[in-house]
């Protein structure tokens, strides 16, 4: 997963207040975190293209790192469509790991499945799998859209249902719809998200066009979004110095190529390197 020139320098383990902060703050949930506050939120309509920027067979691999430290490994890939309640829906897979380097601390495997109409218009089904050390988690999300509500559970314990609201979106599936609504003609982007427990109303800005250069040292063509973090809870509330960044191709493929989180006692970022299978 890493090359030697990957790993640190002077081999040194983390020291104790980053490892603190993985184990306190989910590790496998940052990326996933990232991503949902900073792609899943554009407003339907205005500048909407009729093309899918991606399309089933798809994979994106990314590295992630804690400073200079590779901490593990993110994939996302699209499966062949399927029918969930006899509905046409896309089937998206998002696994996350961390490294042998990193293991040795605190061992995390999550994969996410997400389920959305063909229109990217709503979420159909929903469940992550997870473990992270000693604890796990196996999380569902029930969209009945019949009776207007959803309904999150964990190992079968459920919560109260809440009201879903029109066009309401998963955590994973509604980075893909990202991705096929974002536009310059939408410098400010909103989304409704759910994750079955509450609803809400992601805020983001498109604050500039940026070529980049990742690690790798490909270079990208990119739009940069900012999200508003008053919107933004967990330790992201908490860190008054806390900033996040994402980068997203501007060509018509509008792939996610960075993800950068900055907080008072370090940065976490996520790179692209590889991708397969991308739309012709």
């Amino acid at each position: 997963m890493t090359t030697s020139e990957d790993q640190p320098k002077d081999h040194r383990r983390p020291n104790r207040n980053r490892n603190q902060w993985l184990h306190d703050n989910h590790f496998s949930a940052l990326f996933y975190t990232i991503l949902l506050i900073g792609y899943g939120m554009c407003t339907p309509g205005a500048g909407v293209s009729d093309t899918l920027p991606f399309t089933p067979g798809e994979k994106l691999t990314y590295v992630l790192r804690w400073e200079n430290i590779p901490a593990g490994e993110a994939e996302m890939e699209i499966e062949p469509i399927q029918s969930v309640n006899g509905e046409a829906a896309y089937h998206f897979i998002m696994k996350t790991r961390t490294n042998g380097f990193v293991d040795v601390f605190f061992k995390v495997r999550e994969r996410i499945d997400a389920y959305a109409d063909t229109r990217m218009e709503r979420s159909l089904a929903f469940r992550k799998r997870q473990t992270e050390g000693e604890h796990k988690r196996d999380e569902r999300i029930v969209f009945d859209w019949a009776s207007g509500t959803a309904q999150h559970s964990n190992f079968g314990q459920k919560s109260a249902p809440i009201p879903l609201e029109p066009g309401s979106l998963d955590p994973l599936s509604v980075l893909y719809y990202t991705r096929k609504a974002l536009s310059e003609k939408n410098p400010v982007i909103e989304r409704q998200v759910t994750d079955g427990k509450k609803s809400f109303t992601g805020r983001a800005d498109i604050i500039r066009r940026e070529t980049i250069t990742l690690k790798s040292g490909k270079t990208f063509d990119t739009f940069c979004i900012v999200p508003r973090m008053g919107d933004i809870g967990g330790v992201f509330q908490d860190d008054k110095e806390a900033r996040i960044h994402m980068w997203v191709t501007a060509d018509d493929k509008r792939l996610p190529v960075r993800i950068m989180s900055k907080l008072t006692i370090g940065s976490f970022i996520g790179e692209l390197t590889e991708a397969k299978g991308l739309r012709q």
